[in-house]
């Protein structure tokens, strides 16, 4: 990868988080795509606890596609914006069985028509589901520090991905979300950021607005 600021970004984030990839527990892309759903404004701690049982009953697509919608509702509760997840996953699956024999599709172009599946979804499956990178998965976390970090000056999330990729090789592309991701959450949090334990304090424009001495 070139010296560029993206470059020494990575470089750094690489040695401080060896080994990190998604936190959301799955065991093959359905489960991941549901997984990914049901983390929208929420933890993925609090999905994993959800998906423990879930998984444990709904295990394909045919499976969701006949939930009973109220039943389901009660299954995703605590996940939040329940009615929307438990409507989406379910028209999701019923799309899977009728236009993709079963099968989560492997691609964006398909992925993206699913009820409920964005672009970072979508990349979030693809990377991590299929091993297969067509982009970068801009969640609140990405968003907010592709910003503090000059990578970006939008705020859309789809043009911040098409900032970060033009940045960037496309095989550093997932690992850079979730590097980001894991930063989010152990030191640049959107209120108080930990400026001070931060190691791309050096490089980091926004240190001086948080912390101006």
């Amino acid at each position: 990868m070139p010296e560029n600021k993206a470059g020494k970004i990575l470089t750094i984030l690489k040695k401080r988080y060896p080994g990190f990839t998604t936190a959301l527990l799955h065991q093959n892309p359905l489960q991941l795509l549901v997984a990914t759903i049901l983390s929208a404004q929420c933890t993925d701690a609090r999905v994993n606890i959800v998906t423990k049982e879930l998984f444990k009953k709904r295990k394909t697509a045919q499976d969701f596609a006949d939930a009973n919608l109220k039943a389901f509702e009660r299954e995703i509760h605590s996940t939040g914006f329940y009615h929307n997840k438990a409507k989406n996953i379910i028209a999701a699956a019923k799309m899977i069985i009728d236009r993709f024999n079963g099968k989560v599709p492997d691609s964006m172009e398909k992925l993206i028509q699913l009820p409920g599946v964005a672009r970072k979804t979508a990349n979030i499956v693809l990377s991590h589901g299929y091993n297969k990178i067509e982009g970068i998965a801009v969640d609140t976390h990405v968003r907010r520090l592709s910003y503090r970090l000059g990578l970006t000056k939008n705020q859309d999330p789809e043009k911040i991905e098409m900032d970060l990729m033009k940045i960037t090789e496309k095989k550093d592309w997932a690992r850079l979300s979730d590097l980001l991701i894991a930063h989010g959450r152990a030191i640049c949090g959107a209120a108080k950021p930990k400026c001070l334990e931060c190691v791309l304090g050096k490089i980091c424009p926004s240190k001086k607005i948080f912390y101006p001495k």
